[in-house]
């Protein structure tokens, strides 16, 4: 080998090894989610996967089946005229099936926290609802980031506690 070899061959193994950290970092990751892959953040995302594919669904029986009966929600605001409680979430939940006709909602996962009484899910979703107005169908759209609150139930089972 020659000295000129020799002093490439460190540089090289540097760049390999930035290249395969750089292609490992892709793997370690929840396939289109800033969230990392593990069993527990797997099954988070799945089951909030539910709530989002039953808001398409406009399906109200199953988003109350996945929420907690404890759910409160002061929707980021200090007055408590915006406040959601669960009996007020099951009333807003029927408009998925009165007034909005069809309904496209897209999550993208961006951390979920595990706290010693609950788990925190941060997303950023796209909200895109079909309705019926005196005009007309109209499509309005919805972008804004989120955090759902979850708990386990007594079952094992998550539980939305806030952030519908």
């Amino acid at each position: 080998m020659t000295q000129r070899t020799s002093k490439l061959a460190p540089a090289k193994a540097a760049l390999a090894l930035t290249f395969a950290q750089l292609l490992g970092c892709g793997g370690s990751l929840i396939p289109n989610t800033d969230v990392p892959d593990s069993a527990e953040n797997r099954r988070v995302v799945d089951f909030v996967e539910q709530y989002r594919l039953a808001m398409e669904e406009r399906n109200p029986a199953h988003i109350l089946a996945l929420v907690s009966r404890d759910y409160y929600d002061d929707n980021g605001t200090p007055s408590t005229d915006d406040d959601v409680d669960y009996a007020a979430l099951q009333d807003q939940l029927l408009r998925l099936t009165e007034d909005i006709l069809e309904v496209r909602y897209e999550m993208r996962y961006r951390r979920v926290v595990f706290r010693a009484d609950r788990v925190l899910v941060d997303v950023t979703y796209t909200g895109r609802f079909k309705t019926r107005t005196a005009e007309g169908e109209r499509w309005t759209r919805r972008l804004a980031d989120n955090r759902l609150e979850m708990v386990l139930d007594g079952g094992g089972a998550y539980r939305i506690l806030s952030g519908l």
